[in-house]
């Protein structure tokens, strides 16, 4: 390709681009926003300004159609990521796909697949996964240091309960927490432990005022070895994003474990046989980090540390999750 930085399109006005990916693609080292599109044009038109990207359209498809693109970050909601990313794959642009990665598993393979077959490069935005807190983390656990891991639990709530219009509020556009947030703990649990969960059990509370879906959710997540997830997402709670891993001699803690500070240190804390330290890491943008592997793997063709199938993988878990919500009863999981 020739060049230094990685030229992004933005899909799509949401929140979680405004506030986040684009100032990190904008910070990162090898990266920059070329253009952004909405459907209203003069909305993309408002967002270039504010942001100072070159370019705004007034269809997601002229932005396909823009040759100075390398790859797109799609936040659209859930239930359009399968059709973006195959069409932004048919363009020959590289994906970012905002989690959740699709509707379900079977759609998410099939992303995968289109992506495969026009040789672009496709990865789930879980942006925490980037923060080097967590290499430190796994360091930590292979080390021995804290032991055999017996659990972990995590959460991942907040209350946006006042906002009944929102599209997280509606099934057919994938609402619900599970989708939004729980997703989060199931994929940390599997990166941490490097398998995959055999069953998963999980009771909801459903609420007719935000179109039925499932406004909180507590669930149990089965690893082989006796090892289980534990975790809770809402979104009418009191908010938090936690984890903790727990071993036959330590823990290590995590209080803000998927949301963090760019600006402040950031700060586990490990404790075991009674003796309790802190771990710090320099403040970093983990959107930045992002941003910059994706770069790496398109630029450099550096192996990116996620392959697209991850994602398939946490579908199939969520899936699982839901199936289970709805019936209230134990869902295997295929990993086959």
């Amino acid at each position: 390709m020739g060049q230094s930085k990685l030229r992004w399109g933005i899909l799509g006005c949401a929140g979680i681009a405004i506030r986040s990916v684009i100032p990190g693609i904008q910070q990162s080292q090898r990266g920059i926003v070329t253009a952004i599109a909405s459907r209203d044009e003069a909305k993309a038109k408002q967002t270039a300004e504010m942001l100072g990207i070159p370019k705004a359209y007034g269809s997601y498809e002229a932005l396909l159609a823009d040759d100075d693109i390398d790859a797109v970050y799609i936040p659209l909601p859930n239930n359009m990521h399968k059709e973006w990313t195959i069409r932004a794959a048919e363009a020959g642009k590289h994906v970012l796909c905002e989690k959740p990665f699709s509707m379900d598993a079977a759609e998410a393979a099939e992303m995968v697949a289109a992506c495969d077959k026009h040789g672009v490069k496709l990865a789930e935005a879980f942006m925490y996964r980037h923060h080097p807190r967590y290499a430190r983390i796994q360091e930590i656990i292979a080390s021995g240091e804290i032991g055999a891991i017996r659990g972990i639990h995590g959460t991942f709530t907040f209350n946006s309960s006042a906002n009944t219009t929102n599209f997280r509020n509606d099934q057919a556009m994938g609402g619900g927490a599970l989708y939004d947030i729980g997703v989060y703990p199931i994929s940390a649990a599997r990166m941490l432990l490097g398998r995959e969960p055999e069953a998963a059990t999980v009771h909801a509370f459903f609420s007719p005022e935000h179109g039925g879906v499932d406004m909180m959710a507590s669930g149990l997540l089965e690893f082989s070895g006796g090892v289980a997830l534990t975790f809770d997402c809402a979104m009418w709670a009191a908010g938090r994003n936690t984890l903790e891993v727990l071993g036959t001699e330590g823990r290590i803690e995590l209080p803000s474990a998927f949301v963090c500070s760019t600006d402040a240190p950031s700060v586990f804390y490990v404790t075991v046989k009674g003796n309790r330290r802190e771990e710090q890491l320099e403040p970093v943008n983990q959107y930045s980090l992002q941003s910059d592997e994706m770069a790496a793997a398109v630029l450099d063709g550096t192996p990116a540390r996620f392959a697209p199938n991850d994602a398939v993988l946490n579908m199939r878990v969520l899936d699982a999750c839901l199936e289970s919500a709805r019936t209230r009863s134990r869902i295997s999981i295929p990993n086959g």
